[in-house]
């Protein structure tokens, strides 16, 4: 943890306000990204982040200073994704969805900046089949750019469990690519 984390947690614990809100801001937008690939709905994702933030308001005292506060965020907002995953149906693409993978496949512009709503339709095409740990390690991993270590200390996983979903993840994810027409 940087010396700003551990003062601004500090801070916190103390009852700062003005403290969260420096977390809030800091780490909204993250936090809103693995909600909305991993609950494919923008409402959902922005409900998630709400839910974070409360529950790291309330269990401040609990934070370990050894990992990053980055870590503590993820690893609480993806609990609460795959709580909210095991009450849900599970996602199916949608026929639209398929007409923005092809888009997406066919731009050229490799800055390409997708919308949520693209995002959404992305992930539901190809996460279908997918098990819940499958998608959340392969969206940490692959969409989210974490390394297999963070996975591990995020999903609470080891490294042979991280990697083992993510070949999963990958192979499911590659046939249901060629199922529509890509190799």
């Amino acid at each position: 943890m940087t010396h700003i984390e551990h003062d601004i947690i500090t801070r916190c614990r103390q009852g700062d306000r003005d403290a969260f809100r420096w977390v809030v801001r800091t780490h909204q937008r993250m936090l809103f990204s693995l909600g909305l690939k991993m609950l494919c709905d923008e409402e959902e994702a922005k409900d998630l982040v709400q839910d974070t933030f409360v529950r790291v308001w309330q269990h401040l005292d609990d934070y370990d200073s050894k990992r990053s506060l980055s870590t503590w965020l993820y690893v609480i907002a993806s609990r609460l994704c795959l709580d909210r995953m095991k009450r849900k149906k599970r996602i199916i693409a949608l026929k639209g969805d398929e007409e923005v993978l092809r888009r997406v496949a066919s731009d050229t512009d490799t800055h390409l900046k997708l919308e949520n709503s693209e995002w959404v339709a992305l992930v539901r095409t190809m996460a279908e089949g997918l098990s819940d740990k499958q998608r959340l390690v392969f969206t940490l991993c692959q969409l989210e750019g974490l390394s297999s270590d963070e996975a591990e200390a995020i999903t609470g996983m080891d490294s042979r469990q991280v990697r083992n979903n993510l070949y999963l993840a990958r192979q499911t994810i590659r046939q249901r690519l060629k199922e529509l027409g890509y190799e």
